[in-house]
């Protein structure tokens, strides 16, 4: 049974208890599939996996895309299909990268009715399917629920306990499209996503020109056509931090850029809301914002060269119309004036600095609260 609560910030919330599983008249469990692509990630596989085994609550099925790799994945792939019917395993005999791989799984393999895509180095938290199986079974405008991430190293860091009870904010996908241009920033991680099957099929696959932002302009094309919902409190899935992930490579110019081309695909294909000029307009003077703060701090701490200083300036500029009247750009020019030596000697600016981080920190700590 669900029952309405309101947050301090204003939030729907819906307080879920699970069912009982003793009930008079069996009951359908909703299906869940997961795609786990993998590459050389044979080492990390099986916990994964188990992962989504342990589920409870719904009926799942693991599918395991091996995008050709070269360590021992094709062996425990295999070893992990026999040893349980729920698993199933294919392998590309060449590489066909990420992009393909994910999209393989989601609209090509997958059928049920709600659908994960998971790497194979990540793992969901016990429960996670089950919660987000029982938001969507009882809100049918919700096409995608998401949660708290934990990020670890090694499994004996994590926590094994699941709660009984849990709660969950829900956003239309117009507040959350408006937030997310806003603030220019992804919230999710991924692997905490569960996605409606008929949703993920209607807004189709990951777009291979999107590498490493993909998933950002996924996240505002589901919240196009549904609405969402965020898991309070309770982890959702657990991101493994290691030397390899993908977005430990990439400096904040190519991040932002990324980002941007994130949005600018968004909004090719959906120049049909009604504010959809509003909010492009928001999302670039967002990024504009940041990169420009970017630069001061490269002056506060003498590394103009470093940081390519230039190539920020002249991406805020493009991206936005309107840089020259930002704060940031105001706060730019003062530092220019002095240079970056006598900047970074002296820390005059370092109580502008220090606001602007409290800022961000109480931002960033506001979406890991709420979701949003």
């Amino acid at each position: 049974m669900n029952t309405l609560e309101q947050s301090a910030h204003g939030d729907q919330v819906r307080s879920v208890r699970q069912p009982s599983l003793a009930s008079g008249r069996a009951q359908r469990l909703s299906t869940v599939d997961v795609v786990i692509p993998c590459y050389n990630y044979s080492r990390f596989l099986p916990a994964c996996v188990g992962s989504v085994l342990s589920q409870s609550g719904v009926e799942v099925r693991v599918l395991v895309i091996d995008d050709a790799s070269t360590d021992q994945t094709p062996e425990v792939g295999q070893q992990l299909a026999a040893s349980d019917r729920r698993v199933e395993f294919r392998r590309h005999q060449a590489n066909k990268g990420h992009i393909a791989t994910y999209n393989e799984g989601l609209l090509e393999w997958s059928i049920a009715d709600y659908v994960v895509l998971i790497s194979a180095d990540d793992m969901l938290a016990p429960g996670s399917l089950s919660r987000a199986a029982q938001i969507m079974e009882a809100d049918g405008n919700i096409g995608m629920v998401y949660g708290p991430v934990i990020q670890f190293e090694n499994e004996i860091e994590l926590p094994t306990t699941t709660a009984r009870k849990f709660s969950h904010a829900r956003f239309s996908g117009t507040e959350w499209l408006d937030v997310r241009c806003k603030s220019g920033h992804n919230v999710i991680t991924s692997p905490e996503v569960v996605v409606r099957g008929s949703v993920q099929r209607a807004v189709g696959g990951y777009r291979p020109e999107l590498p490493h932002t993909g998933d950002l302009e996924m996240w505002l094309r589901i919240a196009a056509v549904s609405d969402l919902a965020y898991v309070r409190r309770i982890p959702q899935a657990f991101y493994r931090v290691h030397r390899s992930n993908m977005t430990k490579s990439r400096n904040n110019l190519v991040d932002l850029r990324q980002r941007m081309a994130a949005f600018d695909a968004f909004f090719r294909d959906h120049r049909d809301l009604s504010n959809a000029t509003v909010l492009q307009e928001s999302a670039s003077r967002a990024l504009a914002r940041e990169a420009l703060w970017d630069v001061c701090r490269a002056y506060d701490r003498d590394q103009v060269t470093e940081c390519r200083a230039d190539e920020l300036v002249e991406f805020a500029l493009t991206i936005d119309s309107g840089a020259t009247s930002l704060a940031e750009y105001r706060a730019l020019e003062r530092r220019k004036r002095l240079g970056p030596a006598v900047c970074n000697r002296t820390q005059v600016f370092a109580a502008s600095a220090l606001v602007q981080k409290v800022r961000r920190s109480i931002k960033k700590r506001s979406w890991k609260r709420r979701g949003i």
